[in-house]
């Protein structure tokens, strides 16, 4: 096997809760729900780039990933920032849900929780599903503390960092939904 992209173990309690919940006790747990689209094809489009982790790069982010696909198990090193201020966020791929066969109401997604090197010890989910109107939506679930002092008192700052990436994989999402290149 080749050298792992980002070193360590997954560092937080809970690992799996934002597929079974609940979010571990101490944790901020943050659930944003968006609409994206209409139809099965929009739903198998934002499925697909969700889980060749278009979603993130769609998004603004850089990303080194292990394998061009999610799967379990798979390290993803995530950067966001520009020059000396970039800041990476390694994680670990720790469950995935396929799309199934045929129509009706359905979700797809996966999670991912932090390695060291990551400025918060968590987990975060997206989750895309449609419903028996065939209205699509994302869901995301995000838990976790910061990963050290230096990142706690710039909490501020990180909810803000929180709300604004959170707002760019909406978009993604509604960008692939409509098959906007």
């Amino acid at each position: 096997m080749s050298a792992r992209i980002a070193a360590g173990e997954l560092n937080y309690p809970g690992i799996g809760s934002t597929e079974h919940g609940p979010a571990p006790a101490g944790s901020e747990c943050l659930v944003t729900h968006a609409y994206v689209g209409e139809g099965l094809a929009s739903y198998r489009r934002v499925v697909q780039g969700t889980l060749n982790w278009q979603l993130q790069k769609r998004a603004g982010l850089r990303v080194r990933a292990e394998s061009a696909v999610v799967a379990p198990g798979t390290r993803v090193v995530s950067g966001f920032g520009v020059g000396p201020f970039r800041i990476d966020a390694p994680c670990e791929v720790v469950w995935v849900r396929r799309p199934v066969p045929g129509e009706g109401p359905q979700s797809a997604g996966f999670g991912y929780g932090t390695l060291p090197g990551h400025p918060v010890r968590g987990e975060e989910a997206f989750e895309i599903s449609i419903d028996s109107g065939g209205r699509v939506a994302i869901r995301i679930t995000a838990f976790g503390v910061p990963s050290n002092w230096f990142y706690a008192a710039g909490d501020v700052l990180a909810k803000r960092a929180r709300g604004h990436i959170t707002s760019r994989y909406i978009r993604s999402a509604r960008e692939l939904a409509a098959g906007v290149d």
